[in-house]
């Protein structure tokens, strides 16, 4: 894939000329869209002198491998609970469970499900209400919390992920549209971390009545998909994973940069810890190279892959976003991409929990090792700028 991908979420950063900088010089959306937030607790801040060190390496133990299979705590017996699978084999419509209620055994157990159905869709939680406060300390259970580098978070709070899409009659015509046709971006969260996210919590507070939706796409069934033969020549082989890009896009914006830019190199085949599946680990907007091939094969190579994830639609689910939803996904096993399909000026303002998994590997034999063979990170990154 070309060096010259971008990540230009804007529903993610902050944007220069109609956001606001307070006194106190932490950038904020504008006064307009505070005052008409319902859940200004939740509403994306910037601080541009919140400055962090580079993330280290940290043992990770996958809850989902501390569960019981049978689920006792999740969906006890006597539980007025209703599950219903979305596809066979990716995604599951959860109603009667409240996660706010659920004790660390019940914690574990939905790690295990999000690690087996990929995607979980929860209605009718009472998440939100409890505020920012407690999302983080209910995230801690499942790893240790990223702070995204440049997207906003809630004042105190930089654990958590917003994304906010401004109320703003022009900015379809003037920013998402204006030089696409269309809006979809398959991605995994910030892969270019050493240690990527895990399960991934997402609530949308406010949004659209219809629209909005969020799609998501099944890597470990695209893996199976692959010919055993064709599964071989992929064994083996690593992907630079880079943040360049996504660090001078929000300074390009007039946001900040929590953390310098990192880069990471990560099988392209990934093993879960906690299901052993195999899975095509890809993210468009920040893998760069198959290290071990020359630039035309990597692109060529690159690009199969990314198609067979993205147009087959029969690995794929659309999750719609009724009041009071959680969804739950699992970055090993799955890409996403937002929806922008509504053209009336409804801000659509969600937050998400982030917590960190292991350092990718293929063979589970090498899970929490710090260091094993992965390639020189050094000269990859020379490759590429080259």
């Amino acid at each position: 894939m070309s060096s010259s991908a971008t990540y230009g979420n804007f529903d993610t950063h902050f944007y220069k000329g109609q956001d606001e900088v307070g006194e106190d010089g932490i950038l904020t959306i504008n006064k307009r869209n505070r005052d008409q937030s319902h859940f200004p607790d939740f509403l994306p801040t910037w601080d541009p002198k919140q400055k962090y060190p580079p993330l280290k390496f940290f043992k990770h133990v996958d809850p989902g491998t501390r569960a019981d299979p049978s689920f006792p705590n999740l969906f006890p017996k006597d539980g007025d609970h209703k599950v219903k699978r979305i596809t066979p084999k990716l995604g599951s419509e959860i109603r009667g469970v409240q996660l706010s209620q659920l004790d660390d055994k019940g914690k574990d157990e939905l790690a295990l499900l999000v690690a087996q159905r990929g995607v979980v869709v929860f209605r009718e939680q009472d998440f939100a209400k409890h505020g920012p406060k407690f999302a983080v300390e209910y995230g801690k259970h499942f790893g240790r919390l990223h702070i995204h580098p440049t997207s906003g978070a809630p004042r105190g709070h930089p654990e958590l992920h917003i994304t906010y899409r401004r109320a703003d009659p022009g900015e379809f015509e003037r920013r998402v549209f204006a030089n696409r046709t269309n809006n979809v971006g398959w991605h995994s969260d910030v892969s270019y971390e050493l240690q990527p996210p895990g399960i991934t919590f997402f609530s949308v507070l406010e949004g659209p009545e219809s629209g909005g939706d969020t799609i998501f796409a099944d890597t470990t069934e695209a893996y199976n998909r692959l010919s055993p033969e064709f599964q071989k020549r992929l064994a083996g082989l690593h992907v630079l994973h880079t943040s360049k890009d996504q660090a001078s896009n929000s300074l390009s914006l007039g946001g900040i940069e929590r953390r310098k830019p990192v880069s990471n190199i990560h099988p392209l085949i990934r093993t879960h810890p906690a299901t052993g599946a195999k899975t095509i680990y890809l993210n468009k907007p920040f893998s760069r190279r198959i290290i071990e091939l020359k630039e035309e094969e990597s692109d060529y190579l690159l690009k199969f892959l990314f198609d067979h994830i993205e147009q087959s639609h029969d690995l794929q689910l659309r999750a719609n976003w009724e009041p009071n939803s959680v969804v739950l996904w699992d970055n090993r096993r799955s890409v996403h991409s937002a929806i922008i399909d509504w053209d009336t000026p409804i801000s659509r303002h969600a937050f998400r929990i982030t917590p960190q998994a292991e350092r990718p590997v293929e063979d589970l034999k090498d899970l929490n090792k710090e260091e094993y063979d992965i390639g020189d990170l050094e000269e990859a990154l020379k490759a590429v700028v080259a």
